[in-house]
């Protein structure tokens, strides 16, 4: 079979572009410290509306919420695009690039925790971070059976961000079946009607996760069909998209502090009705309306260097970030807006220190670099 249609040399320079932004503005979602860190659609942070809790929540809950939809996007339409391989080559190359750096990174992030705990200080950091506790009374790696151990090993990692590659992996595995559904002409509407109805719920189906299905699909459709992701259609005008993804932000984080005594329970639905908007308009804005930034940057020799290293910021920045956290707080608790200080210059310094391990394990021993990436940024 011979290959599709290939993009614009403009659009793989942003497909680099936004892959690299988002796993860049993964570590500050990480680096969220509220008082409930564990964040939803509909999650109340749980304290006042202040400067700091505003800009951490309009960030971390808003702003940067679109970059997995984008990366699902993104991962559907370059699968799409190179399906004319035979699959078995398409899938032994996935369990090269996706299945074995995820078994290396998980057992990387439950190594550090599981070593980590054996000193009374880092013991004290995991168990504060709740990352690995499983009940009231169990709260360490220490405290894991040998099954939940591999449990936490293969399935629900240590490295929590990790998930992704998981559902990436399953969603190609399954791509014949996806791309079936999503090209059927009257299979696709019922499909996209379940696959939509998941992500609106914020629910998932065995190992398919509703946001990643939805947007991984879409990635097929907009390549399959030839939709046009160069120059925007009429109605999907950054400028007007923007002033929905900015706009709607701020007003879902006034009422996640303020809509509970103002509307009570209907707060909860009308706040995850919200985020979904978020980011759809959040993906329009961004991938439409950042022509300029995206040109200025990919001409830009530093940051076309530093973009190689978008993987290796990913695998390594979590579950670091959550440990690190109450480690600074420890330390500058006593500054003024301590808590959006740690929010802004922890993520940097951490991305800063990846990349500094990056490019010296790239330069002194490239091959176990490229077995950690699968194979990018080489």
């Amino acid at each position: 079979m011979s290959p599709p249609f290939t993009v614009s040399d403009f659009s793989s320079k942003k497909f680099r572009f936004w892959s690299f932004v988002s796993m860049f503005l993964l570590v500050f979602v990480h680096g969220y410290n509220l008082h409930e860190r564990y964040m939803q659609p509909w999650t109340i942070p749980g304290e006042p509306l202040t400067f700091t809790t505003f800009a951490e929540y309009f960030l971390s809950n808003g702003i940067f919420r679109f970059r997995i939809p984008m990366l699902f996007i993104i991962s559907g339409f370059l699968y799409a695009l190179h399906d004319y391989r035979p699959y078995k080559e398409c899938t032994n190359k996935r369990l090269r690039t996706l299945l074995l750096p995820y078994l290396i990174w998980s057992a990387v992030g439950f190594a550090f925790t599981y070593v980590l705990e054996l000193f009374p200080y880092g013991e004290h950091l995991i168990a504060n971070s709740h990352i690995v506790q499983i009940d009231d009374q169990r709260m360490l790696l220490h405290d894991y059976r040998w099954y939940e151990m591999l449990f936490r090993w293969i399935l629900l990692p240590v490295p929590y961000q990790l998930w992704f590659i998981r559902v990436l992996l399953i969603y190609n595995v399954a791509y014949p079946a996806i791309r079936w559904c999503v090209m059927h002409k009257t299979g696709r509407w019922i499909f996209f009607g379940i696959a939509f109805l998941m992500w609106l719920s914020t629910s998932n189906f065995v190992f398919f996760e509703g946001e990643g299905l939805l947007f991984f699909s879409l990635g097929i459709w907009i390549q399959k069909t030839g939709f046009n992701i160069d120059k925007p259609a009429h109605w999907l005008n950054p400028l007007m998209w923007g002033a929905v993804f900015v706009g709607l932000s701020a007003i879902k984080t006034f009422l996640a502090f303020n809509g509970e005594p103002l509307l009570g329970n209907a707060v909860y639905p009308i706040l995850t009705i919200m985020h979904k908007l978020v980011i759809l308009s959040g993906l329009i804005a961004a991938w439409y309306g950042c022509n300029s930034i995206v040109a200025w940057c990919m001409q830009r020799k530093w940051f076309v260097w530093l973009s190689a290293f978008a993987f290796m910021i990913y695998a390594v920045h979590a579950p670091l970030v959550a440990y690190a956290t109450n480690a600074v707080f420890a330390v500058v608790s006593h500054l003024p807006y301590y808590r959006l200080l740690t929010f802004i210059f922890l993520p940097l310094v951490i991305i800063t220190l990846i990349v500094a391990f990056g490019a010296f394990l790239r330069k002194i021993f490239p091959e176990v670099y490229g077995i950690l990436t699968g194979g990018r940024g080489i």
